[in-house]
């Protein structure tokens, strides 16, 4: 059969939808999913079935569904790694993989790994050398997670996490970053570099926009250190006094120079609050004990800046939502109808419930 006809003999492609009827593509998904067996939620699953199917049926032979393929693949196996242990607080911590173990830093970051182990969190590094080996150190390896890149340079699995099962290798830094937030409960910047510095940014971009729920982020630096000092004198002079951040904005950092300080104001974050989720046009702030009618009132006078026209902050149990999807039912709820932008204020409210 010559190429022509070959060609002629080809099933014509079918135009999928995510929400329309797809023909006979959907009945052969629906019994895929089924011969699979053990999925949890087939609607999402089908999706990305179809996003994969789209995907080819768009290939022009370029990057792009490779780079789709790589990313799904590391999303999937990053989730499983992290699975066991969803119910364990983390700490993820950036540092300088150049910091050599001579150096206070050095000694700073192993001792933090220690405190936090013991005050029952978990850490998550970048899984290389230097402030990351030694925070690794002091947390030791059954409470370690590395969240390694490959690099033609530096970038190597330390001691610590040499066959590891909690060591995974990327290849796309956007999947690693990912990873490095969505499954930490604060962050913890030492001195460091490019990466460093770009995480730190990253992390205020995503907790300044709303993006990410309000976490600790501690900068760290050795007793009359400077590194920080000038980092925040930039922002402070050319960004919040200009106008291109809020004032409020800085207060979504703190820093400190001692370990003992950086554990103590993660603890302290959590004091009182526990989590948050948005249903509807409401904030739901999750307490781990619960404020009265009067304290609520209170700080509703003081953050009145943060809401919506007329709208208010009253203590309450699990919205009906909540009820329903059994999420963390049994915390008491302050309610509040959140204008959804100025989350440097939002991050003072929490501090301010937590001193209560």
């Amino acid at each position: 059969m010559n190429q022509e006809n070959t060609m002629a003999c080809k099933t014509p492609a079918v135009e999928l939808g995510f929400h329309c009827s797809n023909g006979p593509v959907d009945k052969i998904i629906e019994d895929l999913i089924s011969s699979a067996g053990g999925i949890r939620r087939p609607a999402i699953v089908r999706e990305l079935i179809l996003a994969a199917l789209k995907a080819g049926q768009e290939d022009d032979g370029k990057f792009d569904i490779k780079l789709m393929n790589t990313a799904l693949k590391e999303m999937r196996y990053t989730a499983k790694v992290f699975g066991p242990y969803r119910h364990k607080h983390k700490v993820t911590v950036f540092g300088s993989a150049r910091t050599p173990e001579t150096e206070p830093l050095y000694r700073m970051a192993r001792q933090l790994g220690r405190e936090l182990m013991v005050a029952g969190y978990m850490v998550i590094t970048g899984g290389g050398p230097g402030i990351m080996q030694a925070v690794n150190e002091g947390a030791g390896p059954q409470n370690s997670f590395g969240v390694n890149i490959r690099l033609p340079f530096e970038q190597k699995p330390n001691p610590v996490l040499q066959g590891n099962p909690r060591n995974i290798l990327y290849k796309y830094f956007f999947n690693r970053k990912v990873a490095f937030l969505k499954e930490a409960h604060a962050v913890v910047l030492f001195p460091g570099g490019f990466g460093t510095l770009d995480e730190a940014m990253e992390t205020l971009t995503l907790v300044q926009t709303g993006k990410h729920d309000p976490i600790p982020l501690v900068l760290i630096d050795e007793p009359g250190g400077f590194y920080w000092d000038r980092w925040f004198a930039f922002l402070e002079q050319h960004l919040a006094k200009t106008g291109a951040i809020d004032e409020a904005d800085l207060g979504l950092f703190h820093r400190v120079d001692t370990t003992a300080a950086a554990v103590a104001e993660i603890r302290q974050f959590y004091r009182r609050y526990h989590s948050l989720r948005y249903v509807g046009d409401q904030l739901a702030m999750r307490l781990t004990r619960s404020l009265d009618t009067a304290e609520a009132s209170r700080l509703k006078k003081r953050f009145t800046d943060i809401l919506v026209s007329g709208g208010s902050i009253a203590p309450s149990g699990p919205l009906p939502i909540e009820a329903e999807e059994n999420d963390v039912v049994d915390l008491p709820r302050l309610v509040i109808d959140f204008n959804r932008s100025s989350f440097g204020r939002l991050r003072e409210f929490i501090d301010a419930v937590n001193r209560i």
